[in-house]
Formats: structure tokens, sequence, C-alpha cells
């Protein structure tokens, strides 16, 4: 793999605080300067805030487009502050807190505080003839920044490379997204899990960011800028047995599924109990819930197995759709 640049796509999704301002006061700016005929001209667009301010604090009469214009640019405003004030609060704990801590380069590169983006097919989906192209959704890959990379260089790591991305209590904003529990009478909705393992697609995020597939934000319950920890692992053991329970019976009918299934299987470097992951198959996607890992070789049972280069028995039990039937 080469030295990885910063693609234009994470660029697009997230910028550097002082591009978040810019660019948002003069696309605004625009819309003020040439709709706006009740406000002073001539005026830097600083001075035009301020007077649209004052004229609708004195009650003055303004149009109710130059109100809903100064309403939406004052909205815009407060996001792009609070997004620049969140990145420089993550920014700041990982120069604190993660670098200067660190004894080693890796300790140094390995870890980081940062803020989690969905992943969008569109943007990320890796080139045609790529392994992981087409399955953004259905693998565990996901993009971090540049500093990872540094870690793999600097040491002879073997395959797969694996992430954890973990909540932080009382740092992860906002209440715990509900995980839908499965369709039984007396099922309750499940908490979400505190921590999942996946695999790089590239290091091109933003120092601040990383981009990640929906059902890890729906595994750890998280919403769009939630701040989580992500750090290199090494200690995840290889796996010997998972058991998974499908969504639609449908799949356990498809010729030789388990073929299908081992073969889906490569897009996941890794598997963490309790998530559901996702396959696609002749136009469709299925759906399957991670019951139970079992590590090699003694077959303990185990949060997190690898299963890339790994001989893994899959097994299967009773599928969702048939536990809503029976209730």
């Amino acid at each position: 793999m080469t030295p990885p640049r910063l693609s234009s796509a994470a660029s697009a999704a997230v910028r550097r605080p002082p591009r978040v301002f810019l660019q948002l006061l003069l696309s605004v700016a625009v819309v003020v300067r040439t709709s706006s005929s009740s406000l002073p001209t001539g005026r830097s667009f600083f001075s035009n805030i301020a007077a649209a301010e004052r004229v609708v604090s004195r009650g003055g009469s303004t149009s109710s487009f130059d109100t809903d214009v100064l309403s939406f640019l004052q909205s815009r405003w407060k996001e792009a502050r609070d997004l620049a004030l969140l990145e420089q609060e993550v920014e700041d704990y990982n120069a604190e807190e993660v670098i200067a801590r660190a004894m080693t380069k890796n300790q140094a590169n390995g870890r980081r505080r940062l803020i989690a983006m969905p992943l969008d097919e569109a943007l990320f989906d890796p080139p045609m003839g790529s392994f992981s192209h087409g399955h953004v959704q259905t693998g565990d890959k996901m993009s971090l920044p540049v500093c990872f990379w540094r870690v793999i260089q600097g040491g002879e790591i073997e395959v797969p490379w694996l992430f954890e991305i973990s909540r932080i209590e009382g740092v992860t904003a906002g209440p715990r997204v509900p995980v839908p529990p499965p369709p039984s009478s007396s099922s309750r909705p499940r908490d979400p899990l505190s921590s999942v393992v996946g695999g790089p697609i590239d290091f091109r995020a933003p120092s601040n960011y990383v981009f990640l597939p929906r059902w890890m934000f729906v595994a750890l319950g998280l919403r769009p800028r939630d701040v989580v920890d992500v750090r290199f692992v090494e200690d995840v053991p290889p796996g010997s047995a998972v058991r998974l329970r499908p969504h639609e019976t449908a799949f356990t009918k498809i010729t030789d599924h388990r073929s299908v299934l081992e073969t889906e299987l490569r897009h996941y470097s890794a598997l963490t109990a309790g998530t559901t992951i996702a396959f696609d198959y002749d136009g469709r996607r299925y759906q399957f819930d991670v019951v139970d890992l079992r590590s090699a070789p003694k077959g303990e049972k185990v949060p997190m197995v690898k299963v890339t280069d790994c001989d893994v028995a899959v097994d299967f039990i009773r599928p969702r759709d048939q536990l809503k039937e029976n209730n």
C-alpha cells in the first residue's frame, strides 16, 4: 500500500475550522448582499450582519425573507462554531493526553480521540477492481487518519490490521441510540456495545475524524459527530467458530448458502459479538446477528475474533423471521 494522501472525499465531508467559517460566510454573504434590499449597502459582510440584527432587535421593518436569511445565518454560524470548537477540543486532547504522554512513536500514533462520521458509498467506495469495491456497508472497513498508517509503516505488522472503536462514557455526546431488539415477545431493546473492531479502507480521513460503516454506528449507538476512541490493536485472537442468526429464512434457501457466506465473510477482517452485519448476494442484502464467537485453538468464548486468514467454522441458528411467526 502506498503512503496515503488526503482524499478529496474526506476533505469535502469535513474541513478545518477556518475553512468551515470562511466557506459558510462567503456563501451566505452572497445571499444577504443580493437579496436584502432593506440592509445598508456598501458595507462589509460583518457590518451587514450587525445592521440586520439591530433592525430586528428594534422591531424595524424587514421583509420576511430578510428575517429568514438572518435566522438561517445565525443557525449555520452556531453550527460551524460548535463544530470548530469540537475539532479544537479533540485536537487538544490528542496533543496533550496522547502524543505528549507517549513513550514511543507507535504509542503516539496508535491511538486517537476522533469525531465519528458515517461512510458514504458515493464518496468512499474504492475504485472498480479493488477488493472492497461495492462493500462499503457490507464490510468492516473504516477511513482513518494518516497517523495510523505510520504505525503500520513503523513495524513489520501482519495483516489483518485491526482497529478498535470505543464509546467514551461522559464524553461521547448525547444518549445512546437504542438498538432494535430481536423480534420476540419477551425481548427488550438491546444496550449498544461499548466497542467494535474492524479494518481500514484507507488512511485518508482528516486528522480529527474517523468514517465508519453504518452498522458500527448502530452497534455503538452513535450519532454523526459523536466523539470516540480509536486504537490500533494486535491482541484480537484468531477465530475458530462463528455462530450467526440470519434475519430471513430466505438466505438459508440459497443453493450452497454456506459457501456464499464464506465468500462474503472475506470482506470482514474481524467480528464482534452482539453486532449485526450484512452481506449482499444476487442483488439482495441479507442481515445477520453475530451471536457467538470462539477463539482458536481452545474454542474459548470471546467478544471479538479475527476471521481473515483463519479456518473458521460458521454455524447458523434459527432465523429472526421464524421467531416472529411463532410469536
